[in-house]
């Protein structure tokens, strides 16, 4: 069996449970779920959801980076939404963050997410190196 690497970088938030920011095995990153908390600060980014996704985006990319990724190599991503009247800001964001890069995609409401903040994303990648 392939080595498992735990992830770890500073310039995202830590995991604020008993999780990894990104585990990667045989060239694949599994980044935890990003929500919009200050890498330096650990507080909730509690402006609109817009303000968030770009938090979102920023600890994600993060993530990868610290993994030997970046947003161009994911595969996949789940976005999961407070209020999904939100989509179309989210959506809007998350096409910025990838340009032509379409990853395969899903989408849902939660019930409710860590912190109260409206939204929250994970993806797997593969290693850029």
């Amino acid at each position: 069996m392939d080595q498992i690497q735990i992830v770890a970088t500073e310039d995202a938030p830590a995991a604020i449970g008993p999780y990894s920011q990104a585990v990667v095995a045989g060239g694949v990153v599994y980044a935890s779920g990003q929500i919009p908390l200050d890498p330096r600060t650990g507080e909730v980014e509690r402006g609109d959801v817009g303000a968030q996704t770009h938090l979102v985006f920023r600890n994600l990319r993060a993530v990868l980076q610290a993994a030997g990724s970046d947003l161009n190599h994911v595969l996949r991503c789940t976005v999961y939404l407070a209020d999904m009247d939100d989509f179309g800001t989210v959506n809007g964001i998350y096409a910025e963050y990838f340009g032509n890069h379409r990853p395969a995609r899903a989408t849902v409401e939660a019930g409710g997410l860590p912190k109260g903040v409206g939204v929250e994303i994970d993806a797997i990648a593969l290693q850029a190196r």
